[in-house]
């Protein structure tokens, strides 16, 4: 006899439940074996947002959270229990790479063996969805991949997907909760097909993966106390493709291959962007830059606190998208899916876009930073020459934007433009 609802209910409470705790419980314990090892990062470029050394250790407590909650649907299904075993060799992975700083060939390469090891354990795509077929559950609705073309899609789908994550983790809290918001997505559309086409485990496995996640975020938001660091970051990118490979959701309709697509479209949209803009500037697609989304927030003002909750509406928009899709509400999700497009173009485009594609998809952030800059001095200097008009007095205090986080900074700027200093913009001190 099936199990009711309310027994997978409870169980998905139970765990999220006790990975919440687990994790928020082992944070501290992490911030100090971090200090205790030396594993701080340290602003030691351009491209960080913090102005101090934090302990970068905290996917620690997520991993713990996670894995221990993740014990109770590994009763319910065997993939669960070997997507659990490639999760401790990722995490373990992205630890070597915290302490020893591995080279990008290497993490590849780790990554590489972990992905082939879940596809020779029977965690793989077999089928991409046939659009112009019958609308059914049927194989024959979907077209059968061969064992190879089958063993690549899934270890560039795991690989892809778990540095898709990593490039996320740039800014305070925003790998943590937007993995948070892809993990409920996807488990609320496990549930809502779990007891018909047998997801409920998976759905459980993604409700413990949120919990971890929102249990690290209290001490990893703005400002942060403690970083999740590779270890935390790969970990929770590997868990999101594996689960999302191995629940038969996909089965359910000839568009159901969408819903992890759409979930994490917008770690896969700065990936994307990120390889083709290093193309564009003839530059490795591996090296770090500060072209990423959230970079672009950041350059034109929003500080880290407002950026990050902007990146988290646009995940969770598609997110709510793939809700739809698998309830195949097909107009609904695309009208979402343009909102969110509308947003991410937005964050990409300048505020001057006269300039050609190639150099928008090139832009440097700094000279977004210098524009920003350039339009507040020529306000300040309008709004001077108004006051001195009408007789009033001046306001020291008074600035365009109350932010705290860039008040101080446009402080300092309008000093040394009093002072009669001409000089460069520099956005990191």
């Amino acid at each position: 006899m099936a199990l009711g609802v309310s027994y997978y209910l409870s169980r998905i409470i139970e765990s999220f439940g006790l990975s919440f705790v687990i994790a928020f419980a082992t944070a501290p314990l992490s911030i100090r074996i971090a200090n205790k090892l030396g594993i701080i990062d340290r602003p030691k470029d351009g491209r960080r947002m913090h102005t101090k050394p934090v302990p970068r250790f905290g996917g620690m407590a997520i991993f713990l959270g996670s894995m221990a909650a993740m014990m109770i649907p590994a009763g319910m299904n065997e993939k669960i229990r070997y997507a659990m075993i490639g999760g401790a060799l990722m995490y373990g992975l992205g630890v070597i790479d915290d302490i020893k700083d591995l080279k990008p060939a290497y993490k590849f390469a780790g990554q590489f063996l972990i992905a082939s090891a879940m596809y020779g354990l029977g965690i793989r795509i077999t089928f991409i969805s046939n659009y112009f077929g019958a609308a059914t559950a049927d194989a024959h609705a979907n077209v059968l991949l061969s064992a190879g073309v089958a063993y690549l899609i899934t270890v560039f789908w795991i690989i892809g997907i778990t540095n898709a994550v990593n490039l996320m983790d740039g800014l305070d809290g925003l790998a943590a909760g937007s993995v948070a918001i892809m993990a409920c997505s996807l488990a609320y559309v496990a549930y809502i097909h779990g007891t018909r086409l047998g997801s409920m485990p998976v759905c459980i496995a993604l409700m413990a993966v949120a919990g971890g996640c929102l249990g690290f975020l209290p001490y990893n938001f703005s400002p942060a106390r403690t970083f999740m660091g590779d270890g935390g970051a790969l970990y929770l990118g590997y868990m999101i493709a594996i689960l999302s490979v191995i629940s038969p959701l996909k089965q359910a309709t000839v568009v159901g291959a969408l819903i992890p697509m759409l979930t994490l479209a917008v770690p896969i949209f700065d990936t994307v962007f990120a390889m083709l803009r290093r193309t564009l500037r003839h530059e490795n697609i591996m090296k770090a830059d500060k072209g990423h989304l959230h970079h672009h927030l950041m350059a034109a003002g929003f500080g880290q606190r407002r950026s990050v909750l902007i990146m988290y509406g646009i995940v969770g928009i598609m997110g709510v998208a793939a809700v739809l899709i698998s309830r195949e509400l097909y107009m609904d999700a695309f009208a979402l899916f343009l909102i969110a497009f509308l947003y991410l173009s937005i964050i990409i485009v300048p505020k001057r876009p006269k300039k050609n594609l190639r150099t928008i998809l090139t832009q440097d952030v700094t000279d977004i930073q210098k524009e920003n800059f350039v339009d507040y001095l020529n306000y300040e200097r309008e709004r001077r020459k108004q006051l001195r008009e009408t007789g009033q007095a001046e306001d020291p205090t008074k600035f365009i934007d109350a932010d705290p986080e860039t008040t101080p900074a446009r402080h300092e700027h309008k000093k040394d433009h009093s002072k009669g200093r001409s000089k460069d913009h520099k956005p990191d001190k």
